[in-house]
């Protein structure tokens, strides 16, 4: 329920902070005073679209704070204070709005900043406010379908078949774009194994282009090479069939002269050992000089061979833009993998059509329970209504709720139709049929169905007795007043016969000072004497008569 309003610099309202107790409350007031106000300043509490335009005239910044009483059972209210950070055990709440002048405004609950969105979102749990245009909602077909299912208690039946329908439709999603990746993988099949035929058959092997490359260049300079290798391989032999020409003999012949004098000159004893380690280490550049050039080969069809296969690698990496032979086999694997991926995702599109075929038949199954439910629920819809609609003096009035299955959508497989008809015969679509004073009626009657159905936030009927008069707002002010027992319901009403009802009255008046011209509109809780004034003005206009004022009473007592 709604506790305290506080409201500061909002249109014509300097400052009002006013508190509301349980059950009905009537607000009253002369047409144009502001009533429509107060309920302007809730919805942009709770983030209704707001601008530097409802800023008072003398005033920076505009402040409006509401502070309710929530349902602590609540779970969506706790998921979003939990969501936001913000500790609340249920029980009291409050939200702020602060516009400023450049048009930017700021949102809190309980003194956290928050996001409008935030907001709007818990604004369903806290108020709901019946204009007189609303009645225009008894014409939308989707209204319709939620007043069936309030009544019917179908949240659990919609929550399954929404999580239905939401599967159904995201496996078909998957199963589309899976198909359309076949029928390209498809399209694309015989280019790339052909593309990876040629790749595979290469062979590709890492490192293979350099150590070609370096063979290349051996095998193109390969006699020059060896006439190389025979020339020093014959300085170390000495060019003769006599060994002892060599230079490893005639080292051998030095080493054993230099010993034989050591014994005569010392200081030449260290020079055999040199000599012998020189011998040493040109026999072993010999022996790698002979091996080098008994392993060159020349041999132009080796090279005719590297030839051929360094043009194949070249040719492939200037088809493929490779920078080197990784990335051919990159691509190579990349081909493969694309290539064996066709048979998985030919396995994932036969698994999600078994899945969707399930989930087809989940869907429909739930469809079906839910439209039973909305079918049976649909006359008694219809009697309750037709009861209030007679309450409100239309004595031969028929009111029928249809479910006509229409095929699935988001909120199952119907469509709901209101028909109503004055007279009693031939009921039609009430969008076509009722006049504005009878969709009052029709809309009342359904808000207090609801209410009894529902865990009703604080509700607000803005003028829904427009149209109507005499004993038939005198009912109408009793079924809203019935509304008042088990929860809050504000009343905004210029008939006496429903101010009369409840018993909290509160008037809301505009005053013009004269010497600015500047208007302001403010709100009073009326006391009994000022309340029996207030009916007998909405009875007899400005001039209070004795009978008005007798009247006011009676109204008031009964």
């Amino acid at each position: 329920m709604l506790k305290r309003l506080h409201v500061k610099n909002y249109v014509l309202i300097d400052s009002l902070d006013i508190e509301f107790p349980e059950g009905l409350v009537i607000i009253t007031g002369q047409t144009g005073a502001g009533k429509s106000i107060i309920t302007g300043a809730l919805s942009v509490a709770l983030g209704a679209k707001a601008d530097a335009s409802l800023i008072g005239a003398s005033a920076d910044n505009c402040v409006i704070e509401a502070e309710f009483i929530a349902d602590p059972e609540d779970a969506h209210l706790k998921a979003l204070f939990d969501e936001q950070g913000i500790d609340w055990d249920g029980g009291d709440m409050t939200v702020r709005r602060v516009i400023s002048r450049s048009g930017r405004s700021r949102a809190f609950l309980d003194d956290f900043p928050v996001s409008l969105q935030v907001l709007s979102s818990i604004s369903s749990r806290l108020l709901d406010v019946h204009s007189q245009h609303q009645t225009l909602m008894l014409s939308d077909r989707k209204f319709q379908l939620s007043v069936l299912d309030s009544f019917a208690g179908n949240d659990g039946l919609l929550k399954d078949y929404r999580e239905a329908w939401t599967r159904y439709n995201s496996l078909i999603s998957e199963l589309d774009g899976v198909s359309a990746s076949i029928e390209k993988a498809l399209a694309e099949k015989e280019y790339k194994e052909a593309l990876f035929r040629q790749l595979d058959q290469a062979r590709l092997r890492e490192g293979e282009l350099e150590e070609l490359e370096a063979e290349q260049k051996r095998l193109s300079n390969a006699e020059e090479i060896k006439s190389v290798l025979c020339s020093v391989e014959s300085k170390f032999s000495g060019g003769f069939d006599d060994e002892s020409r060599s230079l490893s003999s005639s080292l051998k012949e030095a080493e054993k002269g230099i010993s034989k004098i050591s014994g005569f000159i010392p200081e030449v004893s260290g020079l055999a050992a040199r000599i012998e380690s020189c011998r040493l280490e040109l026999d072993d550049i010999y022996a790698e000089v002979s091996g080098i050039n008994a392993s060159v080969d020349v041999s132009p069809e080796r090279l005719q061979a590297v030839d051929d296969r360094i043009s194949l690698i070249y040719g492939l990496l200037q088809r493929h833009s490779c920078r080197d032979v990784s990335e051919l086999v990159a691509i190579r694997d990349s081909l493969s993998d694309s290539i064996s991926g066709i048979t998985s995702l030919e396995e994932r599109k036969e698994e999600l059509e078994r899945q969707l075929k399930e989930a087809a038949e989940d869907m429909h199954s739930k469809a079906v329970s839910l439209h039973r439910a909305r079918a049976g629920a649909a006359a008694s819809l219809s009697g309750a209504i037709q009861d209030r609609l007679h309450f409100l003096e239309l004595p031969f009035a028929v009111f029928r709720v249809d479910v006509t299955d229409t095929g699935l959508s988001s909120t199952g497989s119907d469509t709901v139709t209101f028909l109503f008809s004055s007279t009693g015969k031939d009921p039609v679509d009430v969008a076509r049929c009722a006049s504005g004073g009878e969709l009052s009626r029709i809309m009342l009657s359904l808000k207090a169905i609801m209410s009894q159905y529902r865990n009703m936030p604080t509700m607000i009927f803005d003028e829904i007795d427009t149209g109507v008069s005499g004993s038939v707002a005198d009912k109408m002010g009793t079924m809203i007043c019935e509304m008042g027992r088990n929860m809050q319901v504000f009343a905004i009403t210029h008939l006496p016969q429903v101010a009369a009802k409840g018993s909290a009255h509160y008037l809301v008046s505009k005053t013009v000072d004269p010497s600015s011209s500047r208007a302001e509109t403010t709100i009073k809780r009326l006391s009994d004497e000022q309340r029996v004034l207030e009916v007998a003005r909405m009875l007899s206009g400005s001039a209070l008569t004795d009978a008005a004022i007798a009247n006011a009473k009676a109204l008031l007592k009964g």
